[in-house]
């Protein structure tokens, strides 16, 4: 596979000072799941948002290349049209507009005829869209929300479709319904860059993956090498249980090796 986007040692400020990413290298491969873990604070929104030119003057060093062409410095709306499509943590819909109308904003600009097919594509992954079609985004459930964002995400045709915590705040079978549409997505070949918390929930998905803390990329590899990972087991995936004192409790954290 080749690398669509290839992150090079960048680096984030906020106010010109302040470090959220500090020389951070990654490669998303050609219609791969990759997925960012990491803790609050670690950095992993302000990777996307540097990625698809959302924040002014950022990255303050380093290169992103997206299909072999540099893209840092970009204004978002020429990111946006190579096929970097970002669906934020809040899922950016327009809540006083119908489900119907907030698909109809992706097809914004579209003129092709393949329209009727991807939106035949979008309620054949998530029948619920066409049920609530006249309904307002705003009395949607959380869920059906991020249905509604993931399939206006994809009128959009992304070659690169960026999430940000898609399992938040919802319950663990609505969580598996909108994972199951991210590796239906995936299968079109579409390539998908994951941020998430729900480490065991993403590792499942992804092929790769990376951990992000304090803005820093401390450990990289396939899925199974990362949560082979002893630390990653621990801290991440609540496994380890077993190797507790016998009383049940430590006096001290075990450290990390990165």
């Amino acid at each position: 596979m080749n690398a669509l986007l290839k992150i090079s040692s960048i680096e984030t400020l906020y106010f010109d000072r302040i470090y959220a990413l500090f020389g951070v290298s990654l490669e998303v491969q050609e219609g791969e799941i990759f997925t960012v873990l990491g803790p609050n604070g670690a950095g992993k929104t302000t990777l996307l948002k540097t990625v698809a030119g959302l924040l002014k003057d950022q990255p303050k060093k380093g290169e992103i290349h997206f299909a072999g062409r540099r893209i840092d410095g970009w204004q978002p709306e020429a990111i946006a049209r190579l096929g970097v499509v970002y669906v934020p943590e809040d899922r950016g819909l327009f809540k006083e507009l119908t489900v119907e109308e907030n698909l109809e904003l992706g097809l914004w600009g579209r003129h092709d005829t393949g329209i009727a097919t991807d939106m035949d594509f979008v309620h054949g992954m998530f029948p619920i869209l066409k049920e609530r079609a006249r309904q307002d985004a705003e009395t949607l459930s959380g869920g059906e929300q991020q249905m509604l964002a993931l399939g206006r995400a994809m009128l959009r045709r992304p070659r690169l479709l960026m999430l940000d915590e898609p399992s938040l705040g919802l319950a663990p079978r609505v969580a598996k319904t909108v994972y199951e549409a991210l590796a239906t997505i995936s299968r079109t070949g579409t390539t998908i860059l994951l941020v998430e918390q729900n480490a065991r929930l993403a590792l499942q998905a992804a092929q790769r993956g990376a951990i992000l803390e304090a803005g820093r990329v401390v450990l990289e590899g396939t899925s199974q090498e990362i949560q082979q990972n002893e630390d990653v087991r621990e801290v991440y995936l609540g496994v380890g249980a077993a190797e507790a004192p016998a009383k049940g409790w430590r006096l001290y954290r075990k450290r990390r090796r990165w």
